[in-house]
């Protein structure tokens, strides 16, 4: 993997998130304002038109409507003195004239008139539309000032665009030119997965739209665009000035005769579907009529001519003569209103205008859900890692490394306990320190474990490599090692015994022998903060420190389920758990439990079986507690525990169990993408983790599972199927037995290339399964693909998190 192209993709992924949701949550809300307003005003004329029975049109008569000149003299002058800007004519029997009035300098905008066609006899103002043209006011100028409101608007529109293109850049998936990922939406979704995968979803189906409303609306409120745009068009706009109340009209504010303009326009235009008549203001200035043809597309395909009163043409400008530029700008006002195109597009583009408050909520509802959980996760995280001092001349270093967790609890309450006796601690995970650090340390404590065979936990493997290549002198350091290990294996405690001897040959000095200690042996862990005595530790610290494992609780089997019958292999079961009293506890996904191999009351006998771990293959939000326990075989018969679990413990039995923290196999705390890979039961672990993605609506996962045969081993192949149409998930099942089956390892190894861009992108990985089989497997695929150093780094940055057996 190169390191470079892997820390620009995820800076570059970081950055896109970082900007989305910080316009979302400033800009995001006037947007809101901006599409609600829009989608209101899409059906304006509608609206109007019911509020106003008998006024925006009257019934039809038997007579002519009356011909421009004829209504104008009718109405003009009108009552209260108002001067008519222009006359909209509509040929549609019935329909009413509209007048609308010049508005002097500095007043409000005068609302429309409307007059009977047939008579000429004053209508009035409609119902709803000094509303409509409030609404129109926010939705171009927030109520602003034209100026300001529109450079407002230039903003927020530039702001969506920025929106567009971060969203896109988030949600792009591995098959863009699959249609179902884009739009499919799946509305059995609950919770966070619901909100994200209908905000996603919505806003690729409004898409096209808000493509063309932001453009429309940066033309319209920047003049350096428009000018830019109208250049290449070929128009040619005047600069804006401040308009002055134009002179009145002669003959006391009447509008002159325009008898011989209109015969000479009805000559010229037979036909026509509406008008706009702009009376002279002077009795020597020309009439000037816009007109649509009975076939025009659109309510910008408008014709102009000037005449004189005398009836002489001075100007006849047709829209079809116009450049292919001016007639593509034409569209822009009409296909931003989306009135002139059907019905169909009407409501398209009033949808997509509903569609920026219904993404501005849920973008505040995934926000506000991701602080809370980011608030949950900082709790968690202090909890977890106390403050516990700074370095000091006489301070004490307190290294862990941990594969489950158990270590790092450990080596926390281990500072506690210093840190209460008044001594200066400095708490280090192994993975963060270099060797040549131990040498500025008088004293340290090391509590490690052991991860399989005598080998590092994972994240210390770096730490463990460069300690074998060092050559240092650390005979001031005076130090003790507290090892964990489990004696199942032959190298007990192994990397704890490598990490001791490597410190003595680079002479510093144990001031006690190795603690080595087995879960099942507290005897070990209680020496070990006993020996803290000689720091001052007081023995109520002790006590406080050295606290018991988690008590053993009752838990009732509620169901028992096979989910491979007629596999080859042994069979596999998901059992469902739940608090024989209680409410369901809470865990971290990727967590495990520990269930004794026998009835709940035996937790009270003095010799107990030695417990077993599962890990959790659900998530709290289900109501219960799920594993998936696969039947083990051996020579003398089944398994104890998963004997216990999946055939002699009886339905509603009680058995003991607890939780363990699992801090090795968590999710990432952002939303990068997430590799899952695994086989067999490792399927719980993984399931967990990937219902706990889908729970956040966190998209970019992949799965990468093997099992024996696709007809009997496809396990919890519904629920992945609903993830995979919900644009959530890729699978990728591996058959070994299957014709030109492989395992899963080296079906990596053949997708190398895909592996690595999504590395490339940032993406972390989750192994769960056998260490001996498929996650060695894998760990050494990985080895060879990214190098040792390669893979190292990926472990540093917390990209390499395994749950194996």
């Amino acid at each position: 993997m190169s390191r470079s192209a892997g820390g620009v993709s995820a800076i570059l992924r970081w950055s896109f998130f970082q900007l989305h949701w910080l316009i979302g949550i400033t800009a995001g809300s006037l947007l809101m304002l901006i599409g609600l307003s829009g989608a209101m005003m899409s059906f304006e004329e509608e609206i109007l038109d019911m509020l106003n029975p008998g006024l925006r049109s009257v019934p039809v008569q038997s007579v002519p409507m009356l011909a421009p000149p004829l209504l104008l003299a009718v109405v003009v002058p009108l009552p209260s003195g108002e001067r008519i800007a222009t006359a909209i004519f509509s040929a549609e029997a019935g329909r009413s004239v509209q007048l609308l009035l010049q508005t002097p300098p500095g007043a409000s905008k005068l609302l429309p008139l409307y007059v009977h066609p047939y008579t000429g006899q004053l209508l009035g103002e409609a119902r709803g539309q000094a509303f409509f043209e409030w609404i129109e006011r926010l939705h171009r100028f927030f109520l602003l000032p034209r100026e300001p409101g529109r450079v407002v608007a230039g903003i927020l529109s530039s702001s969506l665009l920025l929106l567009i293109a971060s969203g896109l850049y988030l949600r792009w998936p591995r098959r863009p030119l699959d249609l179902r990922t884009w739009l499919g939406f799946n509305p059995r979704l609950k919770g966070r997965p619901f909100l994200w995968s209908l905000h996603a979803v919505l806003a690729t189906w409004a898409l096209p739209a808000w493509l063309l409303l932001t453009a429309t609306g940066i033309y319209w409120s920047f003049d350096s665009v428009r000018s830019s745009v109208d250049s290449w068009a070929g128009i040619e706009r005047a600069p804006r000035v401040k308009k002055e109340m134009p002179p009145k009209a002669d003959l006391n504010g009447a509008v002159p005769d325009i008898s011989l303009a209109w015969q000479r326009f009805s000559d010229k235009v037979p036909a026509w579907r509406e008008l706009r008549v702009r009376p002279p203001e002077t009795a020597s200035a020309a009439l000037e009529i816009l007109w649509l043809l009975p076939d025009a597309a659109h309510q910008r395909e408008r014709n102009r001519m000037l005449i004189a009163l005398d009836g002489k043409l001075k100007k006849d400008e047709r829209f079809a003569d116009q450049s292919t530029g001016k007639r593509v700008l034409a569209m822009i006002h009409p296909l931003h209103m989306g009135r002139d195109f059907g019905l169909a597009v009407q409501l398209f583009m009033m949808l997509s205008g509903l569609a920026l408050p219904v993404l501005g909520v849920t973008g505040w509802l995934l926000y506000l859900s991701r602080r809370r959980g980011a608030r949950e996760a900082e709790r968690q995280r202090k909890a977890l890692l106390p403050v516990v001092g700074v370095a000091a001349e006489e301070s004490i270093l307190v290294a862990w490394a941990s594969q489950t967790g158990r270590a790092e609890s450990l080596a926390l309450r281990t500072a506690a306990a210093l840190q209460a006796a008044g001594r200066a601690v400095v708490l280090r995970p192994l993975a963060s320190l270099q060797p040549a650090e131990l040498a500025g340390f008088p004293q340290a404590l090391f509590v490690v474990s052991t991860f399989g065979e005598g080998e590092a936990p994972d994240t210390a493997r770096g730490f463990a490599r460069a300690l074998g290549l060092a050559d240092l002198e650390l005979e001031r350091l005076r130090f003790a090692v507290l090892a964990l290990g489990n004696r199942q294996y032959r190298q007990f405690c192994g990397f704890g015994h490598s990490l001791q001897a490597a410190l003595l040959r680079f002479g510093a000095q144990a001031w006690q022998p190795l603690t080595p200690a087995c879960e099942t042996e507290p005897a070990a862990v209680e020496h070990w903060f006993a020996g803290l005595k000689r720091f001052g530790v007081r023995d109520d610290s002790l006590s406080a420190s050295a606290q018991a494992a988690p008590a053993w609780e009752p838990w009732r089997l509620a169901q028992r389920t096979l989910l491979n019958p007629g596999s080859s292999g042994s069979p596999l079961f998901e059992l469902t758990l739940l608090p024989a009293k209680g409410e369901l506890p809470h865990w971290t996904p990727g967590a495990l439990v520990e269930i004794l191999p026998c009835p709940h009351s035996c937790s009270v006998e003095p010799d107990l079986p030695a417990p077993r771990r599962y890990s959790i293959a659900s998530i709290p939000e289900d109501g219960c507690l799920q594993l998936i326990v696969r039947q083990h075989h051996h020579a003398l018969g089944i398994g104890l525990a998963s004997g216990f679990l999946t055939l002699n413990c009886p339905l509603d039995g009680e058995l003991a169990l607890r939780l363990r923290a699992n801090p090795s196999f968590t999710l990432a705390e952002d939303d990068s993408p997430s590799i899952f890979i695994g086989n067999g039961s490792g399927i719980a672990g993984l399931r967990g983790l990937l219902r706990e993605r889908v729970r956040r609506g966190i998209g970019r996962n992949w799965l990468v599972f093997g099992e024996r045969h696709r007809a009997t081993d496809s396990v919890c192949e519904t629920e992945f199927g609903v993830w995979v149409q919900a644009g959530l998930l890729e699978v990728d099942r591996v058959f070994s037995r299957e014709p030109g089956g492989c395992h899963v390892q080296d079906f990596l190894r053949g997708e190398s290339a895909r592996l690595m861009r999504w590395l490339g992108e940032g993406a972390v990985i989750h192994v769960c399964g056998s260490l001996q089989g498929m996650a060695g497997g894998v760990d050494a695929m990985l080895e060879a693909l990214l190098g040792r150093e390669g893979l190292d780094l990926l472990i540093a940055q917390k990209r390499y998190r395994r749950d194996v057996y």
